[in-house]
């Protein structure tokens, strides 16, 4: 019995870390390790819940049990770890898709745990599916959002490489100016939330910045 439980969590973890690897390769923070743990874990509760109180149920008659909790308590508990990868800054949410790829690991490892090892592997091909080859086929549709802060000691340049980005193939979705005094120099920085249009490259816009010499890029998010 305890080998039929550990090729359980094998199988659990296989799976978690063939979608990590994923993530990993896309340079998520959960990675490989993270879903493996998760995958893991998961098939360890289930298993604990199915079979970790024989003993009692042996020694009590009429005393039940309902496995059914801990794949429910998992399921909303995993919503601490998803959350931690979601980042929200100004207009900017990033992480939304790997916390939702830990959520389905963490389904994967309860169907490995309650010795569902077909499910857990078609689950794992479907969730490689929606992670890749959706992005491959609609990858368009769903532009992400990028923050973008250069700045200028001329406040003219600033101006002029906001309207060339917004004149071209970006949609700019909010915009802001601020003048600082670096070391006895005002300097104006600007923030700006852009997306590409249509078959515009997402990063086509760093060539713009570089062939602009008054341009300082300060971060690019």
């Amino acid at each position: 019995m305890e080998w039929n439980f550990i090729w359980r969590l094998c199988a659990a973890g296989l799976c978690g870390t063939i979608i990590g690897l994923d993530r990993e390769y896309r340079v998520k923070d959960a990675g490989f390790r993270t879903h493996f743990l998760v995958a893991l874990g998961s098939a360890l509760m289930m298993i604990v819940s199915q079979y970790g109180f024989e003993d009692l149920l042996a020694t009590h008659d009429g005393l039940r049990f309902d496995p059914g909790r801990i794949a429910a308590q998992v399921v909303s508990g995993i919503g601490f770890i998803g959350a931690g990868t979601i980042i929200l800054h100004r207009q900017l949410v990033r992480g939304l898709t790997t916390a939702a790829s830990l959520w389905a690991t963490a389904g994967i490892g309860l169907a490995a745990g309650a010795h569902m090892y077909v499910v857990a592997g078609a689950a794992t091909l479907l969730t490689l599916f929606g992670l890749e080859a959706l992005t491959l086929f609609f990858g368009g549709l769903g532009r992400k959002r990028t923050l973008l802060v250069y700045s200028s000691a001329h406040r003219a340049a600033v101006e002029a490489m906001f309207d060339k980005l917004k004149t071209s193939r970006y949609t700019v979705i909010s915009y802001e100016v601020e003048a600082r005094k670096i070391d006895g120099e005002v300097r104006y920085r600007a923030t700006l939330v852009i997306r590409a249009k249509g078959a515009a490259e997402e990063n086509e816009f760093v060539d713009l910045l570089r062939a602009t010499p008054d341009i300082t890029v300060e971060r690019i998010v």
